[in-house]
This record gives structure tokens, C-alpha cells and sequence, in this order.
């Protein structure tokens, strides 16, 4: 690692090489065990050479409230499996990527196991930080204390709806990236952005000088060239769910997978 990025977390300096290069970061989104656990470690990889600057696995949650059909149905596929945390952990170190992970699930996955223990699983298990989304950031101390220790960047969510006193108060929980959700509701593929995105993320930018990225809703490169023109980022969720669904037949699907993170990357270099 250079001086310049030496004493940096993982997403900071990898948001840091970035910016070096004049690239925004492409951040796809996976369901931990769906495809089924043992081909999670192959996933990863793929994502990471199909050019992933940081990927986000999913901790599936019998109840989610963010999710919408097509994550749910992978959570619950994954569920149906008997895919445990520690599976995931597992299969997170066995991957040994060299960009950071992030883990996206809820809060009640991580109190289960207590946070403590839970951000250092995640932490020995080479992942870089978390987003619990359904905690707020007035009732996340024990989890900011507990990841801190562990050495996990937390990542909090704000919406087009959040006040800016919320903004503020999410951006001050945070040490990863903020993520920006570009709409209300639920995630899910969509044709289109929403074209008050670009007022969203500003706002966003007057409270904070870390990362900004971009989810829900975000499935074609178009949709990642807008939002990069604004964010630091975009996430790419459902789409890419989907296509695992349909696709990955015993890691046959690996080219298609591979060939759809290279579009949606060469669409977040502005």
C-alpha cells in the first residue's frame, strides 16, 4: 500500500484509488447463499473481475422492510436452504477478494448474535464494513462502539424524504460510504431514476466529505452513468439477483455474470 493510502480503512482507500484514476465506484449486491453457499466464494471473484470496486453481500432476514420481491425471494431462497451467518462468514474469507465487502442485512441478524460478536465475525472473515438498514443512527451507539472495535466501517442509509438534521445525523454514524437511496419504497429493478437523484445526493454533500453511493432502482448502465455523474457511486441489487436467478447453473453462468458487471463498470467511468 502506497504512504498516500497506508493508515486508510479498506473503503476509504479504495474510494481514494478511485478518485486517483477519476472513476466512480460500481458496488453490486449479492444474496449470501443464494445461489446456494458453496457457490458464493466463485461469485465474488466473478464480480470482482467482471470489475466490482466493492461488493455488497446480502445477510438474508426472514422480515425485511427495505427489500423488494426479487431480494425477498432470494432471502427467502437462501432461508429455505439453511444458510447460517456462519456459512456466509465462511465463504466470504474463502473468496479472499481484493476489494472490500461489504454486509447488508438487519439489525436483528446481527443482535442475535450480539453486535460485538457479530462485527468481529464479519471482521475476521475479511469484510470491510456493514449497513444494518434498518438502524437508526439514534439508537446505533452499541453498534458503532462494537464495530469500531472490530475495525468495521458502518454504512447508513439516507432518502430523498430525510430531513437535513436526519442527513446530518446519518453522515455523523457513518465512517464507510452514506448510502443514498434514490427513491421511497422498497429495492427493485427499475426503467428509470428518479430525476431528483442529483438534488438528493448534493444535499447529502454539503453534510459530509465521505463517499456518496447510490442504490435502489439502479439496474441498466445508463442508470449507473446518471448517477455517477453526481455520486461517488452506484449499487446494482435486484438486476443482478435476477440474473444469478435465471443464469447461474452451477457456475455456468459465470460469463454472463462477468460480462454484466463489466458493462454496468465501464458505464460508471465518467
Amino acid at each position: 500500500m502506497s504512504g498516500k493510502l497506508a493508515g486508510m480503512s479498506a473503503i476509504a482507500g479504495r474510494f481514494a484509488s478511485l478518485r486517483d484514476r477519476g472513476e466512480k465506484a460500481l458496488v453490486p449486491f449479492v444474496t449470501g447463499g443464494d445461489p446456494p453457499i458453496e457457490h458464493l466464494p466463485m461469485i465474488l471473484r466473478t464480480l470482482e473481475s467482471g470489475g466490482a470496486d466493492l461488493i455488497e453481500v446480502g445477510l438474508p432476514f426472514s422480515d425485511p422492510i427495505a427489500d423488494g420481491p426479487t431480494i425477498q425471494a432470494s432471502s427467502q431462497r437462501s432461508l429455505d436452504r439453511g444458510t447460517r451467518l456462519e456459512d456466509i462468514f465462511e465463504a466470504v474469507a474463502k473468496a479472499s477478494v481484493g476489494v472490500p465487502v461489504i454486509y447488508m442485512g438487519y439489525t436483528n441478524v446481527a443482535l442475535r448474535r450480539g453486535f460485538g460478536r457479530f462485527a468481529k465475525g464479519a471482521r475476521e472473515s475479511g469484510a470491510a464494513g456493514a449497513l444494518l438498514s434498518d438502524l437508526t443512527p439514534e439508537e446505533a451507539g452499541d453498534w458503532q462502539a462494537a464495530a469500531k472495535e472490530a475495525g468495521l466501517d458502518t454504512v447508513f442509509l439516507v432518502a430523498p424524504t430525510s430531513t437535513n438534521a436526519r442527513i446530518e445525523l446519518a453522515c455523523g454514524a457513518t465512517t464507510g460510504f452514506v448510502y443514498c437511496v434514490s427513491r421511497t419504497g422498497v429495492t427493485g429493478a427499475e426503467n428509470r431514476v428518479p430525476a431528483d437523484v442529483r438534488e438528493t445526493v448534493a444535499r447529502v454533500k454539503r453534510h459530509t466529505s465521505l463517499p456518496v453511493c447510490v442504490g435502489f432502482g439502479i439496474s441498466q448502465p445508463e442508470h449507473v452513468r446518471m448517477v455517477c455523474e453526481v455520486a461517488d457511486g452506484a449499487v446494482v441489487g435486484s438486476h443482478l439477483v435476477n440474473l444469478l436467478a435465471e443464469t447461474w447453473r452451477e457456475g455456468s453462468g459465470r460469463e454472463k455474470l462477468q460480462e454484466a458487471v463489466a458493462g454496468l463498470k465501464a458505464a460508471s467511468r465518467i
